[in-house]
């Protein structure tokens, strides 16, 4: 199992950023953890505490890994991802959970003189749940939903009445990523036969050769107006400046903090793009570049003229809101890739004011998607991968609304 090298292509290695605070970060929840977990299983394991350190020791390798695939000398190979990577991601969110449950045993266990021993039955059925949530999580991430939208807006002009727009997000392409499921996507897309493609961020799994990959599952797809994107968070961690180049190369009309029109029967409809927030702090690869700025996203744009935005992070709404603009399409929380959609709740909620749904201000409309496929780990309960078709409709009682077909 060996990783390509890339030498500088990331555009992070030479930077004057920091890796050490993520580097910690990692170490320091996933080790706290493991050693409360592992304090409770030493009794039953071969080497005791010896195994323990062992366990933390073989813990640090995903991190290390990581932080040459982002500082650029290697770039991560599928097996890697797979069999380090993937294993990694699962035991910071697993890990956590089973030490809390661990202690809440051994703590109710104490008064009736048994804190390791219900520290372990404790441990052993929060392992058994994690198992079968794991699972049941897997299956979600595999079951492609198409989700129909009527759009009514009232600036829209008549040419553009009727305007299907799909709309694809947070794809998150690497080379751990099944082709078929891709393939499955884009034959969607292709088949809901769209006037316009938005794919609003998150491209690529962290790494900017990771494009390549995703012009191979997407660059074919195609639109009479035309396939747009923007940056995402994932794609500024990479590299922005190469995932950028990437995506055009294949055709991908991409906007950063810039608006363009489209046109139909003589009547014109703006396409505007923002940066991603995480520009703002991220200046390996690229990143500075990419940070938004919404006034000169609209600058071109003439007052009482009709905007479709995209901005990755929903968080820019508001702004774009205040400032007019019709639609803004966004994705990035994913609902948390846990959601109880009935009722409004999803694990993004709890941090994040715009987690899912649909919103409105005025006569301004926000769409968040919950994405296409998964990050991190194959794990969506609630809130399944999506593809979004859009139909915009002129409105004729001045009222703008978002609602299911």
């Amino acid at each position: 199992m060996t990783d390509d090298t890339l030498g500088n292509s990331s555009g992070h290695r030479g930077s004057n950023f920091s890796f050490r605070p993520i580097a910690t970060f990692f170490s320091v929840w996933l080790g706290g953890s493991w050693l409360v977990v592992g304090g409770w299983l030493s009794p039953l394991l071969p080497g005791g505490w010896g195994a323990v350190a062992v366990g933390l020791a073989v813990g640090t390798i995903p991190v290390w890994t990581l932080l040459r695939g982002f500082q650029g000398i290697s770039y991560p190979s599928a097996a890697t991802r797979l069999l380090i990577l993937r294993p990694f991601w699962y035991a910071m969110l697993f890990m956590p959970l089973l030490a809390i449950a661990t202690l809440v045993g051994a703590l109710t266990g104490l008064p009736f003189g048994g804190f390791g021993a219900g520290g372990r039955w404790a441990l052993g059925t929060a392992a058994a749940l994690v198992a079968v949530t794991a699972l049941v999580g897997w299956a979600g991430s595999r079951r492609l939903t198409v989700k129909h939208l009527n759009v009514h807006m009232p600036r829209l002009p008549a040419a553009f009445d009727g305007l299907k727009l799909v709309q694809i997000s947070d794809l998150h392409v690497g080379p751990q990523t099944s082709q078929r499921f891709m393939e499955r996507i884009a034959k969607v897309v292709q088949a809901a036969k769209p006037d316009l493609i938005f794919v609003t961020g998150d491209q690529v799994d962290d790494f900017a050769r990771d494009v390549q990959l995703f012009n191979d599952a997407f660059g074919a797809l195609h639109a009479p107006l035309g396939v747009f994107a923007v940056a995402g968070n994932h794609d500024v961690y990479a590299g922005w400046d190469a995932v950028h180049r990437g995506l055009s190369e294949a055709g991908i009309i991409v906007l950063v903090n810039e608006a363009v029109t489209v046109e139909r029967d003589g009547q014109r409809l703006w396409v505007a793009g923002t940066g991603d927030p995480a520009g703002k702090s991220w200046s390996p690869g690229g990143g500075r570049g990419a940070a938004p700025d919404i006034e000169r996203t609209l600058a071109d744009v003439p007052p009482n003229e009709p905007v479709l935005a995209m901005a990755h992070n929903p968080v820019l709404w508001p702004a774009l809101a205040e400032r007019g603009v019709d639609l803004t399409l966004s994705g990035h929380t994913h609902y948390g890739q846990l959601a109880i959609p009935s009722w409004g709740w999803s694990m993004a909620s709890p941090f994040l004011e715009l987690a899912m749904g649909s919103h409105q201000a005025g006569g301004s409309l926000l769409y968040i998607h919950p994405g296409s496929n998964y990050w991190g780990i194959p794990f969506r309960i609630g809130v399944f991968p999506e593809v979004a078709v859009l139909t915009l409709r002129t409105s004729q009682d001045g009222n703008a609304s978002i609602a299911l077909a």
